[in-house]
């Protein structure tokens, strides 16, 4: 039987990620209203200048410091904001528990790898390392932090089916975002938008076509 590998992102599928909130809580006053929020939220983590950050690119403190100069932010405030965001990145129960199924079935021998996928700068990737243990039962994964390459970028799906052996029909990818889904389409994965983890469990089930015992 043909192993599935099941490749996960990290940030709102198995880990909370409200950006909109963060800067509502930050920045009140530039984000009273959820309008404002979604706006100050793009500006400052859909900007090239996150995309390096994720990328590894350039630093917390160059990021932070790009930030303000773009958007006359309060840059104490920015740097506290962006110095906190690994620890306020807390797993979601649901996506956890079904990771803890599908480990225990690969490990009484079912055909299935666990892989992950995530944008996430390197500092914010050795914070989870070290606070969350489950990161521990993947068969390996891949920050884009470390790699220098973020999501969609062709090249990153290519480095991740060279290291995880994962290719073609045979992986399957869950991401919130779909830019990220259509370039793993792109390159012949299985992909699983997710704008709404508590569906992580349908919609993966669904696709991988598996029967869970809880």
């Amino acid at each position: 039987m043909q192993t599935l590998n099941i490749v996960f992102d990290f940030g709102a599928v198995l880990f909370t990620w409200q950006p909109r909130v963060l800067v509502r809580d930050v920045f009140p006053q530039q984000a009273s209203t959820d309008a404002q929020a979604a706006e100050l939220a793009h500006d400052v983590f859909s900007h090239a200048d996150w995309r390096a950050f994720d990328g590894g690119l350039i630093s917390q403190n160059e990021v932070v410091q790009r930030t303000h100069t773009r958007t006359g932010l309060d840059a104490q405030a920015l740097h506290t904001m962006v110095d906190g965001i690994a620890r306020r990145l807390q797993p979601i129960d649901t996506s956890i528990a079904l990771l803890a199924e599908l480990r225990t079935r690969r490990d009484a021998g079912e055909p299935i790898k666990l892989y992950f996928l995530s944008n996430m700068p390197e500092p914010y990737a050795r914070v989870l390392e070290q606070r969350h243990s489950f990161i521990s039962w993947f068969d390996d994964g891949i920050f884009s932090g470390d790699i220098k390459l973020t999501k969609p970028d062709p090249a990153i799906y290519t480095l991740a089916s060279q290291q995880f052996g994962a290719l073609g029909a045979n992986t399957i990818f869950v991401d919130d975002m779909q830019a990220n889904i259509e370039a793993s389409r792109q390159h012949g994965w299985r992909g699983v938008h997710l704008p709404d983890p508590t569906a992580l469990r349908t919609k993966l089930l669904d696709e991988i076509g598996l029967q869970t015992t809880y």
